[in-house]
């Protein structure tokens, strides 16, 4: 089998798995861009390291995040053709004990570069200024801050999911990175921007374009764009994560719960079935009270 058809084949039966369908455009760009010009038109079972190297070198320093991906989704591509009788022997791909001994390190070659965040110092005061911001981003981007969630989960939130008995919005797995329920306990002053919600049916969205659908990502960016050119919105995240480090002696496993990070090991994770929702809902209330004070929380209607 050629390499392309056991791309080709490989995205079909993975695709409905895969969040959504920029990432499997994504696989065929690359795979079109980086790989098929060496490996496309190659017998699988004739594909070696030397050949892999062929592809990768020439983009390893210079474009070292795309070349990651492209090694990992040729590897991928290699164990599924080996998976289903096309090919035997080791994968020419592997990067563990392999790969890593002739390639530098990419985090060396091109350190990760993090979101740029407000610093928690200065949290307080952003957060003043955005709430003299009128309009809906505004509020929504308040209410991603008080809460430490994603742009995403923020943004496609449906009255349906918010409880108002408990205080508790439950996002459903389509939206987490994770493809896990995550339940949010919601401090009062998240609660308090919901209160000043026009109220929906449960499938409309909380907060509404002024088209009538959902916000856009670029309604969180230009926002921030106005009051923080420095920082992008993802970056509330690390803010919380730095607060919570450096200002709390709060257990690590309860903090990253909050920010629906999956713990670090499978041993871990099956002893672990609760989501110390009672424990993270003291978290967030002292997130809300250091981050907004509650005359902060309802300005600019």
């Amino acid at each position: 089998m050629r390499f392309d058809t056991a791309a080709d084949l490989f995205i079909k039966e993975h695709e409905t798995t895969w969040r959504n369908l920029k990432h499997v455009q994504q696989w065929r760009n690359t795979l079109e861009t980086y790989a098929f010009p060496v490996l496309g038109s190659m017998n699988v079972s004739e594909i070696e390291q030397s050949h892999v190297l062929r592809v990768l070198a020439p983009i390893w320093k210079t474009k070292t995040e795309t070349a990651v991906r492209v090694r990992g989704r040729i590897e991928q591509i290699m164990d599924w053709s080996t998976a289903h009788g096309h090919r035997s022997g080791p994968n020419p791909a592997r990067w563990r004990g392999q790969l890593q001994h002739i390639l530098a390190n990419p985090d060396k070659v091109a350190p990760v570069q993090h979101h740029p965040a407000v610093p928690y110092g200065e949290l307080p005061a952003f957060y003043q200024a955005l709430a003299a911001v009128k309009g809906e981003s505004s509020r929504a981007l308040r209410f991603l801050i008080l809460t430490a969630s994603r742009s995403g989960e923020v943004r496609g939130m449906r009255w349906g999911e918010l409880d108002s008995t408990t205080g508790v919005w439950s996002v459903p797995p389509d939206r987490m990175k994770s493809k896990k329920l995550h339940r949010v306990p919601l401090p009062t002053q998240a609660l308090q921007l919901l209160q000043a919600q026009p109220r929906g049916d449960d499938d409309d969205y909380v907060f509404v374009s002024n088209r009538g659908g959902m916000l856009s990502d670029m309604a969180f960016t230009a926002t921030m764009r106005r009051h923080y050119p420095d920082a992008v919105p993802h970056g509330f995240r690390s803010t919380f994560r730095d607060w919570a480090g450096e200002c709390t002696h709060y257990a690590r496993d309860a903090v990253e719960l909050c920010l629906a990070h999956t713990i670090d090991t499978k041993t871990e994770a099956a002893y672990r079935r609760g989501d110390m929702l009672e424990k993270r809902a003291v978290i967030m209330q002292e997130w809300a009270d250091y981050a907004a004070p509650a005359q902060l929380v309802l300005a600019a209607p």
